[in-house]
């Protein structure tokens, strides 16, 4: 990568000075850039030239204080010279191809860790701060499949849905596998919040991963910092799934992004009084494609994947069978001019997640039919089959060991569900 890492140019000092004199307003700055042409031009403009282009007063204040402004911009540059974190600028060679493709791309990206993750394909989970117990283990689960399918997991780092979607992908025995996911901030690069999201932070970088935010350091969290964060999120990946949200979830809003940048969501239904996934089963009203399988979002997200340079191409298929065995999983590498996705032979080391491979045929024998279509993803016990299937239990039972037999339902916690 050739992402700065000390000296600045002065097309970036005068860019680092833009941003930080509009306070990293997107609106203003880009304002500044169309009616100047250039950044340099931008900055050494006077302050009444600011004023008719209706520049708003605090950032008219910063632009006089021009001591303030180079003090800042030596502190950015001494810590990308130590290493803190590093900058890539909106004209890079380096800078991700798909963020410029959105309305109101960034001039500009402080990460943390592995920049490349940044150039290969994602799919972004996001869902509810307080997740139900049943929310997390999907989340965990998906992710840390998706990642051994060669995709990266992208997420905004905060409590609940984020924070198991950055571990489910993290949580990987196979080196390899390991780093793939990429944390976005609503606060600056060097502020850890929540506080105890450190080691979190700590973890995605030492394992391969990558952190990233549009805001200058220092900047502490506000409510419109973090929507912010969500179009990056929405921006950077392929497809979004929700795994579970809220009816007023800013999770609604990356989806809302998302599909207005003309890409799939993807959201998991819950039971219909569960009031935690009210937003998930409004976006499938709307229109999303409801999932209960990480293989699904596959098959969607790899017919995608035919963009123009510098996007990504599938070069294999992920392919899975029934049992694991001898099964291809992908892994990303990056060419001149384009991602791919190239098969490899699997170790024998699976993950640990439950969520199985997905069929693409059930075959039910008929007298198992009637029960099998009874049985739903979230499990129900003895008693509501009885009472639904009217059959005896000792009939009951016998037709459920069949159907666990042939590795079409499970029973966890004295309930029956679909695999």
């Amino acid at each position: 990568m050739t992402a700065v890492t000390s000296s600045l140019s002065d097309d970036q000092r005068a860019i680092l000075a833009l941003w930080y004199e509009v306070n990293a307003s997107l609106s203003a700055y880009h304002k500044l850039i169309t009616s100047f042409g250039y950044p340099q031009l931008a900055w050494q403009a006077k302050v009444e030239a600011w004023k008719q282009l209706g520049i708003h007063h605090t950032h008219l204040k910063r632009h006089e204080q021009l001591e303030q402004t180079l003090a800042n911009i030596d502190k950015i540059q001494q810590a990308l010279i130590e290493g803190r974190y590093g900058l890539l600028f909106a004209d890079d060679a380096d800078y991700p191809a798909q963020l410029s493709q959105i309305y109101d791309p960034p001039p500009l990206l402080f990460y943390r860790g592995n920049s490349a993750r940044l150039h290969q394909a994602q799919i972004a989970i996001v869902g509810s701060r307080k997740p139900t117990a049943h929310a997390q283990k999907i989340t965990f689960d998906m992710a840390q499949y998706l990642a051994q399918a060669g995709y990266i997991v992208t997420s905004g780092l905060a409590m609940g849905v984020d924070k198991r979607a950055h571990l489910g992908a993290l949580a990987q025995a196979d080196p390899d596998y390991q780093g793939r996911t990429v944390g976005v901030m609503g606060t600056g690069i060097d502020v850890n919040y929540p506080n105890h999201r450190d080691q979190l932070f700590i973890q995605i970088v030492e394992q391969g991963g990558c952190i990233i935010s549009e805001l200058l350091p220092h900047t502490q969290p506000h409510k419109h910092t973090f929507p912010r964060r969500n179009r990056l999120v929405a921006g950077l990946s392929l497809a979004t799934i929700v795994t579970e949200a809220t009816i007023k979830s800013g999770s609604l809003i990356t989806a809302r992004l998302t599909s207005e940048q003309g890409k799939q969501v993807f959201a998991i239904p819950s039971h219909i009084d569960n009031s935690n996934a009210e937003g998930c089963h409004h976006l499938i009203r709307e229109g999303a494609t409801l999932i209960y399988h990480p293989q699904q979002v596959l098959e969607d997200v790899n017919g995608q994947l035919d963009y123009n340079k510098g996007a990504y191409r599938i070069a294999t298929a992920t392919t899975f069978n029934s049992n694991h065995s001898n099964s291809n999983h992908s892994n990303v590498t990056q060419t001149s001019d384009a991602i791919e996705i190239n098969s490899i032979k699997s170790t024998s080391q699976q993950p640990s997640s439950e969520i199985k491979p997905a069929r693409s045929t059930v075959v039910v024998p008929e007298h198992l039919t009637v029960l099998y279509e009874q049985l739903d993803w979230h499990g129900q016990d003895l008693d509501a089959l009885i009472s639904a299937t009217k059959l005896a239990p000792p009939q009951l039972i016998g037709q459920l060991m069949e159907l666990e037999l042939m590795g079409l339902i499970s029973e966890q916690g004295g309930r029956y569900l679909r695999v």
